[in-house]
């Protein structure tokens, strides 16, 4: 048996504990990046969610840590009350190699859930899923796009395919120019996110987010923004997390400018991507969640990615969980009319709207 403790508020040393335990976990046990306990105070000062975690440790005086949650209640008038293991990331959920110890941090979770009275406990696992009486509902829709990264950058180039070879060489005739870096390049990275988000009728997130992630992650966190004629038109967010032993280097958020499609830009900026995360050391790039067969897909699997399990698994107490998906087609009319909007609107308004998103 182990002991369950809910924590409000991380300290220094139990971050260091936290982190030495998801250092130490073993494969399988479901940790990542994403279990950093930085992102509960990225969450919580960007986002303005109630953030906590739940700490398994062994009884008696003292005891170590072997199983941890990390969770953020989120609320709105808008669409209700949610709790989620974590928003704007993929993967946070469960962390134990002990199944009685993850069916302990369950059955906590799901008391706060009671407590919270939300809609619905969402626990993102990856591939880590659980079998529980309170799970109701499972959603495997969307697989995790992953990329086995070569030992040397100029590898690369050996494993593309000659098409995405040929449009990374019009990205380089054009003459697109990259820069990485911290807050200096988030007015870049910014405008151009912000404007795709608004082509694609979605809120944007606060541009405070990054800044955030930038200043608790700093070293790990960088931007990339990619330019053409001195004008940015595409712009990454790039993480580099050490995960069951491997540097794994992932893109949270990236877009790039429609009216900029023509000189290859997305496909160019990747592979710089691509190759900064090689010669950070990394093994693995993570490309994100896309459903199969879709656009985002396909783009993924071009650079060679490898679909992975990833699901996500709900308490469900009230509602429907795909109520509040952008893809549900209820939204289509407000999507089309976001679309319209000047992007300072959007800018003004979006983050707003999306704090209440799970």
């Amino acid at each position: 048996m182990a002991e369950v403790q809910v924590i409000h508020h991380i300290d220094e040393s139990l971050a260091h504990e936290v982190r030495r335990f998801l250092a130490d976990a073993p494969v399988g046990a479901g940790a990542c990046g994403e279990h950093d306990p930085g992102w509960l105070a990225v969450l919580r000062e960007s986002m303005g969610h109630i953030t906590m975690a739940l700490i398994a440790r062994e009884e008696g005086a003292g005891g170590m840590i072997v199983g941890y949650l990390p969770l953020a209640l989120v609320k709105s008038r808008l669409f209700g009350r949610f709790l989620v293991s974590l928003p704007y990331l993929n993967r946070a959920g469960i962390v134990s190699a002990d199944p009685g110890v993850r069916h302990e941090l369950l059955e906590a979770a799901t008391e706060l859930a009671d407590k919270f009275a939300v809609q619905y406990l969402e626990l993102r696992h990856q591939e880590n899923s659980l079998e529980h009486v309170s799970i109701s509902q499972s959603r495997g829709d969307k697989v995790q796009m992953m990329l086995g990264l070569p030992g040397e950058a100029e590898d690369l180039w050996t494993g593309y395919s000659a098409k995405v070879r040929n449009q990374i060489r019009k990205g380089d005739k054009v003459g697109l120019s990259i820069r990485f870096g911290g807050p200096e390049l988030l007015d870049g990275f910014y405008g151009v996110f912000s404007t795709n988000m608004r082509d694609l009728g979605t809120p944007v997130y606060p541009r405070q987010l990054f800044g955030s992630i930038l200043k608790t992650f700093k070293g790990d966190a960088e931007l990339a923004v990619a330019s053409h004629d001195g004008r940015a038109v595409a712009g990454a967010l790039l993480i580099h997390a050490r995960v069951d032993g491997v540097v794994e280097a992932q893109v949270p958020s990236a877009s790039s400018l429609r009216d900029a499609k023509h000189t290859n830009a997305n496909m160019w900026m990747y592979h710089q991507l691509l190759m900064r995360a090689v010669g950070r050391g990394a093994g693995v790039f993570d490309f994100g969640r896309s459903t199969p067969d879709s656009g985002t897909y396909r783009f993924k699997k071009q650079w060679g990615a490898s679909p992975r399990a990833a699901t996500w698994q709900y308490y469900l107490r009230e509602g429907d969980v795909g109520a509040v998906r952008p893809d549900n087609p209820k939204y289509q009319r407000r999507i089309a009319a976001w679309q319209r909007l000047p992007v300072w609107v959007t800018r003004l308004v979006g983050p707003k709207i999306v704090r209440g998103i799970p």
